[in-house]
């Protein structure tokens, strides 16, 4: 019989390759063979800074180079479609060549265009969902039905929906992506997601692999009939999740950056009193939002470890840039231009996570038990906080101002509810305990997510 073999496509961004490379690792260890594609560039950080642990994984590259996302959006992807698409074909032929054919693809979002190719070159294809579940229906019930109320809906704050299967939603709970007003970055959002749908349709009950797991989104995964929706989450080294393998824990970082001195200050501090910020690789707040916070944390007063990142070019920085309490905050705490988030969300003394509800970062702190305050922007994140304050009762959502911005007061209230020990706090922290033993439930040998993706493995066996 020839060895099941994976071929993983993943757009060249942070938040997707992290989980991806879990994902390969995870298939590795189940005898599967895997093959990982993703951008140039992003493959050299991989090798670099995953090094030894990647070994057991063959990489194939198609070529980022000349294309910018920040320069034209909608000439980037062409290109990313045109040169993945190529890569793709090239890799299946070569691997039937060599006696080793791929047995399945899998490809991330933002990248719906593989399983065309994939049914072209007659291999079964699954879409990996690094969203909640929950979004994915959101999305769908979005271009099948529901559409039209939610486009029209109004500025009524009392404006809610009640989706199948799902928690009653108002309009700040919807991916940002589905809401007006529309903009370019909207328009191919949604278009994608569209295309995503559209590839699954065209397949008699297409393979969602979900990273989430059952106990976590129970309805969710079970919302749509028409697909089969598969929790294999969540996607973290099991190093961070009670496993035995710490050479796992060199994916789990940002594999853009390394640097450990922060570390020491956190061993420095005693249990649950730091406050933990960050706002993902992406997001690049406004300088009003940054003075509000650091005023926030100063009206605190408790130790803190604040990720704000520097600008890809150094001379783009500005004195005006700074922030006007520089000096007293780096009295009370201590801020960076990177850490690895899940050394930092398993030290003992961090307290609570400040977090913009990125996904990744929802799932690591869901996994960790460490309580949120839940700052969201755009994209999910909506959803994400909605989830994380009112379904897993794990954290605080901020409340902003008409204009968005969250005022200090606000910060406040939100850190010390979380940091003072009061009957509140005990109930949130006590909610993340139980998310957390749930997590690593999930992926125990006998969990829902092991057995999940153990009965996908056995499908991929099963077509050879």
């Amino acid at each position: 019989m020839v060895r099941p073999h994976v071929l993983l496509v993943t757009f060249p961004a942070q938040g997707h390759l992290n989980p991806l490379l879990t994902f390969a690792k995870t298939l590795v260890r189940n005898g599967i063979e895997v093959t990982f594609s993703t951008g140039l560039y992003a493959q050299q950080r991989i090798a670099k800074a995953a090094g030894d642990v990647t070994n057991d994984i063959t990489f194939t590259a198609f070529s980022d180079d000349g294309c910018k996302p920040n320069e034209d959006h909608d000439q980037y992807m062409k290109e990313i479609r045109n040169r993945s698409s190529n890569t793709i074909r090239k890799t299946i032929l070569s691997s039937a060549e060599q006696g080793r054919p791929v047995t399945c693809l899998v490809y991330s979002l933002l990248l719906p265009w593989a399983a065309a190719v994939a049914r072209e070159m007659h291999v079964p294809s699954a879409l990996l969902w690094i969203q909640p579940t929950t979004v994915l229906d959101i999305y769908y019930y979005y271009f099948n039905g529901y559409g039209k109320e939610i486009t029209n809906s109004s500025d009524d704050p009392s404006w809610k929906i009640q989706l199948p299967r799902l928690p009653l939603l108002a309009k700040r709970d919807l991916p940002s992506f589905v809401l007006p007003p529309s903009s370019d970055h909207k328009v191919f959002a949604l278009s994608t997601c569209k295309e995503h749908l559209e590839t699954l349709d065209a397949e008699t009950k297409p393979k969602v692999l979900v990273n989430s797991f059952d106990a976590l989104e129970p309805d969710a995964l079970k919302a749509i009939e028409h697909y089969e929706l598969i929790g294999i989450g969540p996607l973290i080294p099991s190093a961070f999740l009670g496993g035995e393998d710490p050479s796992d824990k060199s994916i789990g970082g940002d594999l853009f950056h390394q640097s450990e001195d922060y570390v020491q200050w956190l061993n420095s501090k005693p249990d649950s009193s730091v406050v933990y910020l960050s706002f993902g690789t992406l997001l690049r707040l406004p300088k009003v939002q940054l003075e509000e916070i650091a005023k926030g944390l100063l009206e605190c007063g408790r130790p803190f470890l604040w990720v704000i990142r520097a600008k890809e070019n150094p001379e783009e920085e500005k004195e005006d840039d700074k922030l006007s309490c520089l000096e007293e905050l780096e009295k009370l705490g201590k801020i960076v231009p990177w850490c690895s988030q899940l050394d930092v969300l398993t030290h003992p003394s961090v307290g609570c996570f400040v977090t913009h509800c990125g996904w990744n970062s929802t799932l690591e702190c869901i996994s960790c038990g460490v309580p949120m305050v839940a700052f969201p922007f755009w994209a999910d994140q909506g959803t994400n906080a909605r989830l994380i304050q009112d379904v897993w009762r794990t954290g605080l959502r901020v409340k902003p101002r008409e204009d968005g911005t969250v005022e200090s007061d606000e910060i406040k209230r939100c850190i010390e509810t979380l940091m003072d020990d009061g009957e509140k706090c005990r109930e949130l922290r006590e909610n993340a305990r139980k998310w957390k033993n749930a997590a690593r439930e999930a992926m125990q040998e006998d969990g829902s997510s092991t057995k999940n993706l153990k009965a996908f493995v056995q499908e991929l066996g099963d077509f050879h």
